[in-house]
């Protein structure tokens, strides 16, 4: 376990987690800690806590010290050249003619290194405006571009909320002339319920055609249900039958009776009686 504290560096910047060790610090203590390159000072902002070293994602840097009188005065003199490196900044702007907008500047707390916080719209080349700040201040030189939102950052820009407001393209945008942080940080969750609401939409829609499309019926005229099988004038199986293959009666009841008189025509009759007498044996006589 490692124990754990919360130290900004700038009103309205963004907290750094830094390791306390053993060191018993306060919200609102000064602190020399660790940085990048040299040493930094900040203010605490919440007290140490343990943390598992195992979820931690990368190695923190340290908290050095508590800050004593030397290191708030060095501090305090650090204040003073950044205001004087800021406006000498802005007069080499409008020397180089140069499309940015100066924001902040910033010394690291051994003095090692200037930072130049600018905006601009366009990618600026300030290659001599950097040679001629170094030759100024004897220090190493960073320009920095940002963004409009951090300017409003920086500056300490407070705006209204932007909830239960009307869209008004003029009330929705905050002091950096963009939308609102609070409603660009709602964006997703306003995406989101949109989508539940088309889905829900099409749903119903969905549900209501079926119920209107009601059961299925089955074709008119009853299919072929009770058709009958065909008979001798379709050609079915049943053809032999007098009735023409009703399907009700035995086959045997379609069949001529031996004593009903035959209906056959009587030259008909005649050459069947002649057909059997050909096939009799010769010399065979019928018996009375």
């Amino acid at each position: 376990m490692v124990r754990i504290a919360g130290v900004r560096f700038k009103k309205a910047c963004k907290v750094y987690d830094f390791e306390a060790g053993t060191l018993e610090v306060s919200p609102g203590d000064a602190v020399i800690v660790e940085v990048e390159k040299g040493l930094g000072m900040g203010i605490v902002v919440y007290s140490p806590r343990e943390v598992d070293e195992a979820a931690l994602a990368r190695q923190l840097k340290k908290i050095v010290r508590k800050a004593d009188p030397v290191d708030i005065e060095r501090q305090g003199f650090n204040t003073e050249r950044e205001i004087e490196a800021f406006r000498i900044c802005k007069d080499r702007i409008i020397k180089y003619n140069l499309p940015m907008k100066l924001i902040r500047v910033e010394y690291l707390f051994d003095s090692s290194k200037a930072i130049f916080y600018f905006t601009s719209d366009m990618r600026v080349d300030f290659r001599e405006l950097v040679k001629d700040l170094a030759a100024t201040f004897h220090t190493r030189i960073e320009m920095r571009q940002i963004g409009v939102r951090d300017e409003a950052k920086m500056i300490g820009g407070l705006g209204p909320c932007g909830r239960n407001l009307a869209l008004n393209p003029v009330k929705i945008s905050g002091i950096c002339g963009r939308l609102m942080c609070c409603l660009s940080y709602e964006h997703d969750f306003y995406q989101n319920e949109r989508k539940k609401e088309r889905e829900n939409r099409d749903k119903d829609k969905d549900n209501k055609d079926e119920k209107d499309k009601g059961p299925e019926r089955p074709p008119r005229g009853g299919g072929d249900r009770g058709r009958r099988p065909p008979g001798k004038a379709a050609g079915g199986n049943n053809q032999k039958h007098g009735c023409g293959g009703c399907g009700k009666h035995e086959p045997s009841k379609h069949e001529p009776s031996k004593h009903e008189p035959s209906k056959l025509k009587p030259e008909e009759t005649k050459e069947t009686e002649e057909t059997k007498e050909e096939a009799r044996p010769a010399g065979t006589t019928e018996n009375a």
